[in-house]
């Protein structure tokens, strides 16, 4: 018997032909990606609107870090552009 096979809590996963944690696993994405689609699969079948309201809230923090990282990225090719400069008047 497959841990698949088994659900503890309810069955709001089990109804699907692939589960969530299947298409996450073989898709390779990341903790915040999966569980907006953990939560946007299951919103149905469990919590309703609350659980929309935490898929938008994984989303959101997707976002934030993701520009973070550009923001540090771009900040850093500035920063090496100035020590190039100064380095090569």
């Amino acid at each position: 018997m497959s841990a698949l096979d088994e659900q503890v809590g309810g069955s709001h996963y089990k109804e699907f032909s692939i589960q969530p944690v299947e298409f996450i696993q073989k898709n390779g994405l990341g903790f915040c990606e999966g569980n907006a689609i953990k939560y946007l699969c299951r919103w149905r079948a469990k919590n309703g609107i609350q659980d929309l309201q935490k898929a938008i809230h994984y989303i959101n923090m997707l976002i934030e870090m993701e520009t973070a990282k550009r923001d540090f990225k771009k900040e850093a090719q500035d920063v090496m552009k100035e020590v190039y400069k100064r380095w090569n008047p």
